[in-house]
C-alpha cells in the first residue's frame, strides 16, 4: 500500500497566458505557422471580397490594426 507523501511546494504546470484580446471578426483568418507548444499564428484579413487575404502579421501586430477597424458591421454580433 502506498502512503501519501507531503510535497513542500508544487511548481505551476503552465504559466498564465498573456491577455490578447482581439474582437471577433467574420473576415479574419488565423493560420498556425508553428506546431510547438508556443504556437505562433499569422493573421490575415479577407475584407471586403474574401478573395485575396491581406497579411496583418502575428497576433500582437494585428491587434492594433483590428482594433482600429472602422467597419463595425464585420464584427460578430456577440462582441457588442
Amino acid at each position: 500500500m502506498a502512503l501519501p507523501q507531503r510535497i513542500s511546494e508544487l511548481d505551476p504546470i503552465a504559466a498564465p497566458a498573456q491577455e490578447r484580446r482581439i474582437r471577433r471578426c467574420t473576415f479574419r483568418r488565423l493560420s498556425r505557422i508553428a506546431a510547438d507548444p508556443e504556437a505562433a499564428y499569422e493573421v490575415s484579413c479577407l475584407y471586403p471580397d474574401r478573395r485575396v487575404p491581406l497579411p496583418l502579421g502575428d497576433v500582437e501586430m494585428s491587434s492594433a490594426i483590428c482594433a482600429s477597424c472602422t467597419a463595425d458591421h464585420i464584427f460578430r454580433p456577440d462582441e457588442d
